[in-house]
């Protein structure tokens, strides 16, 4: 819940504006109806109590022109579309450093229909196009205060040729399990070993807590789920000392979960970082015990310049050859989408 909610003009002349302020209203949540479409007054005496101001906002926004203009994200998905930028989580290897600019404060859109409308428009003819929806935040975390992910859920299930993904921290999942989706949304859970969760994911639910989301939403609904494709994101995963022992811990758990067929996919990512996510991290988590030591990684260069440091060849390789055989192993029948 945040402790404050920030409204700005033209969120308010938004019907949909309307119902997330009826909502938090409900809730009993403090309301700032704001004179202008700046969000200011956030600063604090320092970068910590600055990031505390942030994280404790929820601004609500219409969404600027340029989400309009979709952006390729492979390979999570085809095109990727925002219902909030900023996370409600406190991860300390958090992807949003140095991604989004300014305070992270959470904004959520109150043009969502017209954002939604706007997809059609890079739908491919004759194929399936997915939309990957959580590049900027974690819609679950913030759904029950918005409903952006419900009506998200909603609009898929209309669509013949498109699919929503989604990707969380958190395990509120129970009202999502009667919406008309159709199959057209794919709910995916992000676990990590034990004790990257436990010391790494400050304010998101248990990985066990997850992992039980995950079989609701996986469940038919004949057996009282929500009968969703389902996914699982390994990440960030780190070689942490007995890392395999800790994995396999984990993948345990995924099994007890899952015991039953389902649409299953898994998406591996490794730890990596940039020299600007670095600075940011550490001013968010000065006491972080992420491992961030650029001399320890490899180099990587985008197409555009920018860099980014990884594990070396030969820790990817480790790394990649037990996952996909325990992978293998335990789910034959579910997909690796990609390994990165």
């Amino acid at each position: 819940m945040p402790k404050r909610v920030l409204f700005t003009p033209d969120a308010l002349k938004e019907p949909f504006g309307g119902q997330i302020y009826q909502r938090v209203s409900d809730l009993g949540l403090p309301i700032e109806e704001l004179k202008s479409n700046r969000i200011t007054g956030l600063r604090g005496a320092d970068e910590r109590e600055t990031y505390r101001n942030a994280k404790n906002t929820l601004a609500v926004v219409n969404a600027p022109a340029s989400a309009f203009r979709l952006q390729p994200i492979p390979p999570s998905a085809d095109w990727q579309f925002h219902l909030a930028e900023g996370c409600p989580a406190h991860c300390q290897y958090c992807y949003l450093a140095g991604s989004l600019q300014g305070l992270p404060v959470i904004r959520t859109f109150a043009n969502l229909p017209a954002i939604l409308a706007n997809l059609s428009r890079y739908e491919g003819p004759g194929r399936l196009t997915t939309f990957e929806a959580s590049c900027y935040t974690d819609p679950l975390g913030i759904d029950h205060l918005t409903g952006s992910l419900s009506e998200s859920i909603r609009y898929f299930g209309q669509r013949t040729t498109a699919q929503l993904r989604w990707v969380t921290k958190y395990s509120q999942v129970d009202s999502l399990l009667d919406l008309p989706h159709n199959g057209r949304t794919r709910c995916r859970l992000s676990v990590n070993a034990d004790p990257i969760a436990r010391r790494m994911e400050g304010g998101t639910a248990s990985v066990a807590a997850r992992l039980q989301a995950l079989r609701k939403l996986a469940l038919p609904r004949s057996q009282g789920g929500g009968g969703y494709p389902v996914g699982l994101v390994i990440a960030p995963i780190m070689p942490i000392p007995d890392w395999e022992t800790h994995y396999r811990q984990l993948l345990d758990q995924i099994e007890a979960a899952l015991d039953f067929s389902c649409d299953l996919t898994f998406e591996l990512i490794s730890h990596r970082f940039t020299p600007g996510s670095k600075d940011v991290l550490l001013e968010w988590y000065p006491n972080t015990s992420l491992e961030m030591n650029e001399s320890g990684r490899a180099l990587k260069r985008n197409k555009f310049g920018g860099i980014k440091y990884v594990y070396t060849r030969e820790v990817m390789s480790e790394l990649r050859r037990f996952f996909e055989k325990e992978l293998a192993k335990r789910f034959p029948d579910a997909s690796i989408l990609y390994w990165t």
